[in-house]
């Protein structure tokens, strides 16, 4: 006898900084160490197009001055300053458990360096399950010795399509999770092969190519695109579900991009644009 159909299975794959934090990594780095005019460096190396947009702060760990002293424990304590979105925690276990008959996979790729990446989100992502700027130390020194992977622009497409071989998951059950200029490259690939972008800023490039945008200071209102308009459940799903894990969509204008707040079954969790 044949045995039950395998559930549908969804990569979700998120950018980090501002899309799973408030801040950027390069800024609270900054303030750490005490370097100075990191946003009118990031400007520069932009409008250079000397490195792939998102990997500035990889160019500066390793060639400008102030960053030189950076070591590995500086960039953990940056991670424990970052920070979060609300109900990080909450989206992933309902994640891992599936929704509806639905597998999710989380992943986070980022051009962020990993070691901010892991100690911001220790004990919610798994490290196998985070991909960021990749570091060779000198054993002497522990300063930055060498670049070796730096997850932007294209790179961050190629780690998705080494996630979709590795998982099996066909191109079309792609979603990725970004906020900004850095996850154009991925969101026009995701698209081009009949996935799903989800913007969570207003950011005039991603509102031409994302699939929906969401607005929220909490990280489950990406489940609410999820839920309508790829599994297309209706709105009063969405709310059942929300609150089935003690979650209240208390505010949502539902249109292209989705304005919301969510409610904590214990508090109140503003995430109003």
């Amino acid at each position: 006898m044949a045995g039950a159909p395998a559930p549908k299975h969804f990569l979700i794959a998120s950018d980090f900084d501002q899309t799973l934090s408030f801040n950027d990594s390069g800024v609270a780095l900054s303030e750490l160490i005490g370097a100075s005019q990191f946003q009118q460096k990031v400007d520069g190396l932009a409008r250079s197009n000397l490195v792939q947009q998102g990997g500035e702060l990889a160019y500066l760990l390793r060639h400008d001055p102030e960053f030189r002293g950076v070591r590995r424990e500086h960039l953990e304590q940056t991670g424990r300053r970052v920070r979060l979105r609300s109900n990080i925690p909450a989206m992933l276990e309902c994640l891992n458990q599936g929704i509806g008959g639905y597998r999710f996979s989380f992943f986070v790729i980022s051009a962020a360096p990993r070691e901010v990446i892991q100690s911001a989100l220790e004990g919610i992502v798994a490290p196998d399950h985070i991909f960021g700027t990749e570091l060779d130390y000198d054993p002497h020194s522990g300063e930055v010795r060498s670049i070796v992977r730096v997850p932007a622009g294209y790179g961050k497409v190629a780690v998705v399509e080494e996630l979709e071989a590795r998982l099996e998951i066909p191109p079309e059950r792609t979603i990725y999770v970004g906020d900004g200029s850095s996850d154009v490259h991925v969101m026009l690939h995701v698209n081009n092969r009949d996935g799903f972008t989800i913007a969570v800023s207003e950011n005039t490039q991603l509102a031409r190519i994302a699939r929906s945008t969401v607005l929220s200071d909490d990280a489950c209102s990406v489940m609410v695109p999820i839920l309508d308009q790829i599994l297309g459940w209706s709105s009063g799903q969405i709310r059942t579900w929300f609150e089935s894990n003690g979650l209240t969509l208390h505010e949502w204008e539902k249109a292209r991009t989705d304005r919301i707040t969510v409610r904590a079954a214990t508090g109140i969790i503003d995430a109003v644009a």
